[in-house]
């Protein structure tokens, strides 16, 4: 018996997600717990187990497309459900010209003879609806893709025809309609497509009606779209439009704004006019601070494996400096300012797929060998776009390093639900002045943004010079 498999919410709360990569073709056998697709929420890269064993019947959706939470991904069912399979591949055109016009009856999808989403006569209903502006009767019932209709015109209306079908009037003679599926839609018909191949077009700025279809059946594919993207291929356009045609493949690219892209950039927007911003600037002498990661590398203290680096000492003084001024550590709830006493550190990091904030949980509990471990891991883990969502989430405060792309400082954006993040600019020397003499230093700039309805100027200058005094003496950090 055929099981659907349905999207599932992956716990956090979000309502869509894009198909990455399948891991599993139809015919393959599965256990429980297998992996079957990679996901992309908007927020990071999930794997979905199988949870049943058996038989694969069908992949119900597509690679890159975006599906919303609850729609089938995959079919589960052995040969018994080989019709069904069959019937969702079959083309809308090829798959009108199959039913039987003399019953007036649509088949179901569990009767094995189900149209193309999108295409074709409804299951729920037992004939078309006439389309507006066609004759009731009459006419030839030839389509524009060389199928003919079955039974008289009484039998079958000629507006009952599928996708790209022609009126009496406009139909062409069955010897010369085959004519009209080669390479282009005729002029005026809608370029047959999968679903998910109009949306990546969609997405990419491409004109269907433009892209010279290479299907086996006249269709648009999804190759035919990213070769038009990537302007390998000519596209093919009508005469009235081939003057008028630029070809800007080389000259602009377009990216899907989807995924954590697209929550990051919600999330900034939201962060930018809900919370009024304030910025704060220190230089700081971190030559002690360099001294001290240089000699944590020598001795191998923390461990074989563990890798230093300053951002370690940074997020060691975040921590210590917020115990000093908890109000720092606060997010504004309804009416109430909540102050939080643990510290859920927050590092942005840059991936492929675009910004995220995982967080270090209780990081103001640990030691530096800790520390060290969890910042390994979180970046680890955000390379690899397999961030889970329980780790980007509960953050208190944030560190951006922006000085490992050769930058001085910057005015950071507040991640939503924190009251302030800590830029650590690029470590230079630089001249400094020490017991009245002028000496070559390792200097950075550290900048705070904070929520101004929640800390005010006081609390935000105390907060940044503590942080600056435990790079500056990363001792009083230890003790």
């Amino acid at each position: 018996m055929a099981f659907e498999f349905p999207l599932p919410d992956v716990g956090e709360g979000l309502t869509e997600a894009d198909i990455v990569s399948w891991k599993v073709s139809p015919g393959d056998e599965v256990t429980v717990n297998q992996i079957l697709v990679e996901i992309e929420t908007a927020k990071s890269l999930v794997e979905l187990p199988s949870p049943q064993a058996g038989t694969v019947g069908a992949l119900l959706v597509e690679e890159g497309q975006t599906v919303e939470v609850g729609t089938p991904i995959i079919r589960f069912g052995g040969a018994d459900d080989s019709g069904a399979e069959a019937a969702e591949t079959m083309s809308a055109p090829h798959a009108e010209t199959q039913a039987p016009a003399s019953e007036g009856a649509v088949t179901t999808d569990d009767e094995g003879g189900a149209t193309l989403v999108g295409y074709g006569a409804k299951a729920a209903s037992s004939k078309r609806r006439p389309r507006k502006g066609a004759p009731a009767t009459g006419g030839s019932g030839a389509s524009a893709t060389g199928g003919t209709a079955a039974g008289s015109a009484a039998e079958a209306p000629a507006a009952q025809s599928g996708a790209g079908a022609q009126s009496g009037a406009e139909a062409q003679p069955a010897a010369e309609a085959p004519t009209a599926s080669a390479g282009v839609a005729p002029t005026g018909a809608k370029p047959l497509a999968k679903p998910p191949v109009r949306k990546l077009a969609k997405d990419l700025g491409i004109d269907l009606a433009t892209v010279t279809a290479t299907g086996s059946r006249g269709e648009v594919t999804r190759a035919d779209v990213q070769a038009a993207a990537d302007g390998s291929a000519a596209p093919a356009v009508s005469g009235a439009t081939a003057s008028a045609s630029v070809d800007t493949g080389e000259l602009e690219e377009r990216i899907p704004f989807k995924g954590v892209t697209k929550m990051m950039a919600k999330a900034m927007v939201d962060s930018a006019f809900t919370m009024p911003h304030v910025t704060e600037f220190l230089d700081v002498d971190v030559t002690e601070t360099m001294a001290f990661v240089r000699r944590l590398k020598a001795s191998k203290v923390l461990g074989e494996d563990v890798r230093v680096s300053p951002l370690l000492i940074v997020a060691k003084a975040v921590a210590w400096a917020v115990g000093r001024n908890p109000r720092i550590n606060s997010a504004l709830e309804g009416d109430d300012i909540v102050v939080k006493k643990y510290v859920n550190l927050g590092i942005a990091a840059a991936t492929p797929r675009g910004l995220i904030v995982p967080n270090i949980k209780n990081a103001h509990a640990m030691g530096l060998t800790q520390l060290a471990q969890g910042i390994q891991d979180l970046t680890a883990l955000a390379r690899s776009g397999k961030t889970p969502p329980a780790d980007q989430t509960g953050g208190t405060i944030t560190i951006t390093n922006v000085g490992v792309f050769g930058v001085d400082a910057g005015t950071p954006i507040i991640n939503p639900g924190e009251a302030a993040i800590l830029a650590f600019g690029q470590v230079r020397k630089k001249p400094w002045v020490v017991d009245d003499e002028i000496v070559p230093r390792e200097i950075t700039t550290l900048s705070v943004s904070a929520d101004h309805r929640v800390v005010d100027g006081e609390i935000i200058s105390k907060f940044l010079a503590d942080v600056g005094r435990g790079l500056e003496d990363p001792s009083v950090l230890l003790a």
